[in-house]
């Protein structure tokens, strides 16, 4: 029946979605090509089974939006400063050196500037979504290879918000490049001011009260609501809807509800981003490819070597060796969903020709499609052996890009407990130990843990000790810990150490050892028990972290003493307790009570 043709097209499109997508995943290819392939294969220029793409490109507008809004959520504004070296260094130089150079080819071939400009942009980025992929898979996101691509990508993934915002102001007519970046920058400077303001003063309060609600619809219908209101607020401003959505989940990447938008947003994001892939692919004409092969893959090689070229050189003029540029230029070669993105709406709005548009649409793809073969050779050809770091030098070699971050001294239960924590909340880490299973095992989890003795000041210099903020040490071996501890303070009277403690006496030798702060293991995890029982017993939250606090400063060496009691009286088994002591005056009176009583309860005594 007429009336359900949309329904008919949706319903294709969701079936062409999930056997392509389950496809590609089967084969370990990113889903982004198994969308753009169930676009091709329902679009009018296949099997046509689509006829009205443009009554989808709402929707796939939606995916745009929520992709920037989740990038700006994954930026917090310490992310960045932490690795502004590299994200504003060698990302910044990657996307400009890139961007010019194949604006420069593309205006020698005859084509306007502003289609130059957008494709020079477009073609500069990478693969997020594929990079990522391999390198969590393959376990190298924590090693040094692997930060690199990350700060380079995260610099591509800010260079999509001025570019997205250039585009309708260059589809309006604009034929001085200068003069619309300038007009560009300051529309955004406007709209990004107000939109910060606004965002700092009621943002938090905002979701302050509707987090009390404890609502998960209604704190979801926020989300929905902050992201589409910014997003129109940019729209109304003449820029794109998307780099509103990008403002807004920067205004947010600094609250404690973060991890929770982001799991809301997560399904949506999920959803319309496929069907805008989905509805570039049926933009494509499969015919066309097919003629052209030839050319394309050419122009794909040329891409590929381009890309790789120019960052390797990067990568040289920043200080890293021959094999570690070489691995991370083939990585990041090919290009980018970012290029779908940019490409799909610059054919929209008449910014780039349909047959450029086209070639380049399918050039991006076939470029993606190598991700896993060029990876595959930079690891087989430039990437280092597999044996775990084991000397000062090859330490100093994979952390020496980190800078502000804590070192953990020790990987052992406390040591992970405590990186997992610093990894939720985005703060750089390094971790030692000598244990390599706890190595293997922080590894395989993609977290930057290495084979070193943390007793040893020279392990610890290597791990970025002149550029660390903290030191935490949760050796298990009290000797060590207190060596650890020593040689911290005597190389820098005021670094911040923070140790775990065995018990109070081995607190007491911590903090003559030089320990800012100390934590006792036995202490905490009794006060965490009677914490988890007053909230189970309905106590309010804040009065629970009150009793907690109050425990610590005035109760601590009371604790400490009755441990201190116990143990003194496990060591001296079968030998009848010093009635003058602390002990045998308050804790075997208490144990008497309880002996004195039978097993109902009352006492024995008549």
């Amino acid at each position: 029946m007429p009336e359900h043709g949309h329904l008919n097209d949706v319903l294709i499109i969701l079936l062409a979605a999930i056997l392509c997508v389950a496809l590609f995943q089967r084969l370990r290819i990113t889903p982004v090509l198994g969308y753009l392939t169930a676009g091709i294969l329902i679009g009018p220029y296949a099997a046509g089974l689509i006829h009205d793409p443009e009554g989808t490109e709402l929707l796939a507008e939606f995916g745009v939006i929520f992709l920037l809004f989740t990038i700006g959520l994954d930026l917090p504004l310490r992310r960045l400063v932490e690795m502004r070296h590299l994200i504003f260094g060698l990302g910044l130089a990657q996307v400009g050196v890139t961007s010019v150079a194949i604006a420069a080819i593309a205006m020698t071939v005859g084509l306007s500037a502003e289609t130059a400009l957008i494709l020079g942009g477009a073609l500069a980025l990478s693969s997020t979504a594929t990079v990522l992929q391999l390198l969590i898979e393959r376990r190298e996101l924590a090693d040094r290879h692997g930060r690199l691509s990350v700060a380079v990508l995260l610099f591509q993934d800010l260079a999509v918000v001025p570019l997205l915002a250039l585009l309708p102001i260059l589809a309006g007519g604009s034929t001085n490049i200068v003069s619309a970046l300038a007009l560009a920058a300051v529309k955004a400077a406007v709209a990004i001011g107000a939109i910060l303001l606004i965002g700092r003063l009621f943002l938090r309060p905002v979701y302050r009260v509707i987090a009390e609600t404890r609502n998960p619809e209604i704190f979801a219908a926020t989300n929905l609501l902050i992201v589409l209101a910014t997003g129109y607020a940019t729209a109304q401003a003449g820029m794109s809807m998307a780099l509103g959505a990008f403002l807004a989940g920067l205004l947010l990447a600094d609250t404690e509800y973060r991890h929770q938008i982001e799991a809301d947003i997560q399904p949506f994001r999920g959803l319309f981003l496929g069907l805008f892939f989905i509805t570039v692919g049926m933009s494509i004409d499969l015919g066309q490819i097919i003629e052209n092969l030839l050319p394309l893959l050419g122009l794909a090689a040329a891409l590929l070597t381009g890309k790789a070229a120019i960052l390797y050189v990067l990568l040289r003029a920043f200080k890293q060796g021959h094999r570690m540029a070489a691995r991370v230029a083939l990585l990041l070669a090919q290009g980018g969903e970012f290029a779908f993105v940019i490409l799909g709406l610059a054919l929209q709005l008449n910014v780039v020709g349909d047959s450029v548009g086209q070639a380049l649409l399918a050039v991006v793809a076939i470029s993606m499609a190598t991700t896993p073969v060029f990876a595959w050779v930079g690891r087989r050809w430039f990437g280092a052996d597999d044996r775990p770091v084991g000397t000062a030098e090859q330490l100093e070699e994979a952390t020496g890009d980190l800078d502000h971050h804590v070192l953990v001294a020790g990987f052992g239960r406390v040591g992970w407990t405590v990186c997992k924590l610093l990894e939720r909340n985005d703060v750089p880490f390094v971790a030692l130990d000598f244990d390599m299973e706890r190595v293997r095992r922080g590894r395989n989890e993609n977290m930057p843990v290495y084979f070193g003795d943390a007793s040893r000041l020279e392990v610890l210099r290597a791990a970025g000790l002149e550029r660390a903020r903290a030191a935490v040490i949760t050796l298990d071996q009290p000797g060590l810990a207190e060596r650890a501890v020593g040689a911290l303070r005597g190389h820098d009277a005021a670094f911040t150490i923070v140790s775990r403690a065995r018990d109070g006496q081995h607190r007491k030798r911590l903090e003559l050892a030089g320990a800012s702060a100390v934590v006792s293991e036995a202490v905490e995890a009794s006060l965490q028990l009677g914490a988890t029982v007053l909230r189970l017993s309905g106590t309010d939250e804040g009065r629970v972290e009150e009793s907690l606090n109050a425990f610590r400063r005035n109760d601590y060496a009371l604790l400490d003493e009755l441990l201190e009691a116990r143990e003194h009286a496990i060591g001296q088994e079968g030998k009848k307790p010093d009635t003058g002591s602390w002990f045998a005056r308050h804790v075997v009176p208490h144990r008497r009570r309880r002996s004195d009583r039978g097993a109902d309860g009352k006492s024995n005594d008549r």
